[in-house]
């Protein structure tokens, strides 16, 4: 017979603690709502993108997006992660997956956040080679 008790993290008193803190923080700050506000400036900001070098997609689902990139032959994911280099080395930090610009911006983000992170990826797509 096994005795099945659980995990070390699976209900952990400090675990639940630091998750109820964080729901209330969402909460108190209006984390969500003010998400849902920025949206419609987040869809129309990564959207100004299509039609640029590179770009064969770009799609969002509230503060999430993504911007698919056509890749180098012979060469995956090596179009994002030069993408990825470019942004970095000009203070702005992306996530890519494959050779898909992944976007996941913090609940915290502001206006002038999304401003300089769709000008940067963009001279980042303009000189992509």
């Amino acid at each position: 017979m096994k005795f099945f008790h659980g995990y070390t993290y699976s209900g952990h008193p400090v675990a639940s603690a630091a998750g109820l803190a964080t729901l209330n923080l969402y909460q108190e700050e209006g984390l969500l709502e003010r998400a849902a506000s920025l949206a419609p400036l987040w869809e129309e900001a990564l959207h100004s993108l299509r039609g640029l070098p590179h770009v064969i997609d770009v799609r969002n689902l509230g503060l999430v997006g993504a911007i698919e990139l056509e890749g180098i032959p012979g060469r995956p994911t090596a179009q994002a992660f030069e993408a990825f280099l470019r942004c970095y080395e000009r203070g702005v930090l992306i996530r890519t997956t494959g050779d898909t610009i992944a976007l996941p911006p913090p609940l915290i983000i502001e206006e002038t956040h999304i401003e300089r992170l769709v000008a940067t990826l963009r001279q980042v797509l303009q000189e992509l080679p």
